[in-house]
């Protein structure tokens, strides 16, 4: 079993400061048992977070940043037929709120919609008809996942959805890479397009006037990401992604994110634990802002395991380098 914990460190100086007065038992006993075998570094400007890139690997994909096929294996997942490795190109659309500022726009995370299926399909409905004069096929999955087929977005370069949550999108926009000209900027000029006019459409929609004076957030865009062609799944362990962390870090609450991390422990963290105590093959990654980390069973003799438990650094201190 490999285990992908995304969100496993504070991206800010005030979820550094928590780190100070958590514990962490499982996890250190683990590390006892782990060894280090891979680190994924970047910046954090990257269009694809480190648990996404570390995912695509262990998938045995081919790609490169913001260049991941998450929409086609996201759609598969949901029950809607993908077609085989190398065929139709997808995108994901996930319908979010637009947040303006006084000095930038930032993307609510769109589980705070909280869209049931009548009013997400009344959504994809409403916006169809907007992708298909642009010759694109919407494809509904799940209320919180629109999907688009269409050959341009095989190489179409995208931020993820985690990358932008809660933050300023103008650096995010770049859909098809800032070297884009000519004919190759073409389909960054339909999706900018596109996304104004679904903008202007959702502005003024029934649907969202009533769900103002409900006092929910109206759905005013979409964000497109984890486009390309269908590619094969070929990973060598069974991969769990747990994303217990993931609300709380994206909201910057750590009293929350700590006692989501006591979750963890008591759920994913047992189950590697109960795993390897069978003799089964376990591997951990652990995923921040910049960087991931992944461990795997610790070989060799007493020696080296005594070394290994002298060279560990403490948990905090890991988690704060990612």
């Amino acid at each position: 079993m490999h285990c992908i914990v995304p969100f496993a460190a504070p991206a800010s100086d005030a979820g550094r400061a928590a780190l100070a007065v958590m514990q962490w038992p499982r996890l250190q006993s683990l590390l006892l048992r782990l060894a280090l075998v891979d680190r994924d570094e970047a910046e954090p400007t990257t269009f694809t977070p480190p648990h996404e890139r570390v995912l695509a690997r262990a998938l045995g994909w081919q790609g490169e940043d913001g260049r991941w096929p998450f929409a086609a294996h996201a759609a598969r997942a949901d029950g809607i037929d993908a077609g085989a490795p190398g065929e139709q190109a997808w995108g994901l659309v996930s319908p979010v709120h637009w947040h303006v500022g006084t000095d930038q726009v930032s993307v609510v995370d769109p589980e705070a919609l909280q869209l049931d299926e009548a009013t997400s399909r009344a959504f994809f409905e409403a916006v169809r008809p907007l992708f298909e004069e642009e010759g694109l096929r919407l494809v509904y999955g799940h209320p919180l996942r629109w999907y688009v087929v269409h050959d341009s977005l095989a190489e179409l370069r995208t931020a993820s959805l985690d990358r932008v949550v809660g933050r300023n999108v103008d650096p995010w926009l770049d859909i098809g890479g800032a070297a884009s000209t000519g004919a190759a900027a073409a389909p960054l000029r339909r999706w900018r397009r596109l996304q104004a006019e679904v903008q202007m459409m959702l502005h003024a929609h029934p649907l969202n006037a009533s769900r103002e004076v409900a006092g929910a957030l109206p759905v005013n865009s979409f964000w497109l990401s984890g486009c390309g062609r269908v590619q094969a799944a070929a990973a060598p362990v069974p991969l769990q992604v747990d994303l217990t962390l993931r609300a709380a870090a994206v909201a910057e609450d750590w009293p929350a994110w700590a006692a989501a991390w006591r979750r963890v422990e008591e759920g994913a963290l047992l189950g590697l634990e109960v795993a390897l105590r069978r003799g089964s093959e376990v591997w951990l990654t652990l995923a921040g802002e910049r960087s991931a980390v992944t461990f795997a069973p610790l070989r060799g003799g007493l020696v080296a395991r005594l070394k290994h438990a002298l060279a560990r650094p403490s948990v905090p201190a890991l988690l704060a380098s990612l």
